[in-house]
């Protein structure tokens, strides 16, 4: 009933974000759902170097974020640093299939991670400039399962790809080139920011000590179990080689995106608009409980199947955390430093990304496939009594 008003209230422009995240995550997760594969079958690495690479460039994406949302605030202009860090992702996307070592693989991982950390915080808070209040989780439920619903098709046209082009890995990742120059038109056509003055009188560095206390205890806490949840959230790239190793083929192993990004995208915008009208840690809860299911399926699946029924626990899990952890922050934070907020949140949760992969590779190549699962569904239950602390 409330879901057909909520998609007429939310504003165009957050309807084009959703298009510019759906084209680039098509992009994205077209090569991040084959990288595992290439970098262990073509390159020769170890679990523990795929491990490095996701950590370290995912958390780059997350420590930028900080200064990028607290220059938003800065500048008064948001759309500017969301069309730069676009724009170096998509410039990014040819060197994967010229990459011939693992260096190469890492630095055009780490530079579309960056530009991916220069847009995330100002694209967030303009979504908080620009959405109704009493739509808020409607409008961040919605960009982010627009972005599925492009991590859902990247997969997807790989696995097509790798079929026309017999394996070739390389050849199939030109493909990514396309769809992210089709974001940065988006940005530059159809991107309206409100016409605002500056937040700030000055640019004040995020990390002061000072400047941090202005936040409030709730925010931190917030903080606090979105860094544990992270440890448990390790990268995608785990449940890829999980596939493969209980048989799938390369051709099929971007199965395993494709099944999580559906489940994901299916659940995203549902579970931002459940949030406008209930209890927000309810779900937010409900999302880790979803989490500890998938690691203990995960870590005890023999089959292809029973991998699958894992890895679909796995994207409901993130539609019912990623949307809500982003409102939960909004809603804690003053208008006037939400790109800030923003940025100290995946700032702290991306210092913990990397503790996350290094960990999981760590366990991977030393104690087995299983124990990196049951270590991530260790830390959910953690996150899950934290989150219950924030409640009282």
């Amino acid at each position: 009933m409330f879901t057909s008003k909520s998609r007429r209230a939310i504003p165009r422009t957050i309807w084009t974000l959703g298009f510019v995240s759906l084209f680039m995550d098509m992009s994205s997760e077209l090569v991040h759902s084959l990288l595992p594969v290439f970098l262990v079958t073509t390159l020769g690495t170890s679990a523990l170097t795929v491990g490095f690479v996701e950590g370290f460039a995912g958390a780059a994406a997350h420590i930028v974020k900080i200064f990028s949302g607290a220059l938003s605030d800065f500048l008064g202009h948001r759309k500017r640093l969301i069309l730069l860090g676009y724009g170096l992702a998509a410039l990014t996307k040819p060197l994967f299939p010229l990459a011939d070592s693992i260096e190469i693989v890492f630095a055009a991982r780490f530079l579309d991670r960056i530009g991916k950390g220069i847009r995330g915080a100002p694209r967030d808070a303009l979504i908080a400039d620009i959405a109704p209040l009493e739509i808020r989780g409607a409008c961040f439920g919605l960009r982010q399962s627009m972005d599925t619903v492009g991590a859902f098709l990247g997969p997807l046209f790989a696995i097509l790809l790798l079929y026309l082009y017999d394996d070739n890995i390389k050849h199939v990742l030109w493909f990514a080139v396309a769809p992210a120059v089709v974001t940065v038109i988006l940005i530059i056509v159809g991107v309206k920011e409100p016409k605002v003055k500056p937040r700030l009188l000055s640019f004040r560095s995020p990390l002061r000590i000072a400047y941090l206390k202005s936040f409030s205890r709730r925010f931190w806490r917030v903080v606090v179990i979105g860094a544990v949840f992270t440890l448990a959230r390790f990268s995608e790239a785990f449940l890829v080689l999980r596939a493969q190793q209980t048989g799938l083929s390369v051709t099929l192993t971007p199965l395993t995106v494709v099944v999580m990004s559906f489940f994901y995208a299916l659940s995203a915008y549902p579970a931002g608009v459940l949030s406008d009208h209930m209890n927000k840690n309810h779900l937010l809860g409900f999302g880790l409980v979803l989490l500890v299911l998938a690691d203990l399926i995960l870590a005890q699946a023999d089959s292809a199947m029973i991998i699958m029924l894992g890895v679909c626990l796995w994207g409901l899990h993130m539609g019912f955390t990623e949307g809500i952890l982003a409102t939960l922050v909004a809603n804690e934070t003053s208008q006037e430093l939400k790109g800030t907020a923003f940025g100290l949140f995946n700032f702290v949760t991306g210092l913990f990304m990397v503790l996350a992969s290094i960990i999981a590779g760590w366990l991977w190549d030393n104690t087995g496939a299983e124990m990196t699962f049951y270590a991530g569904a260790g830390f959910s239950v953690l996150a899950l009594i934290m989150l219950l602390f924030h409640r009282k």
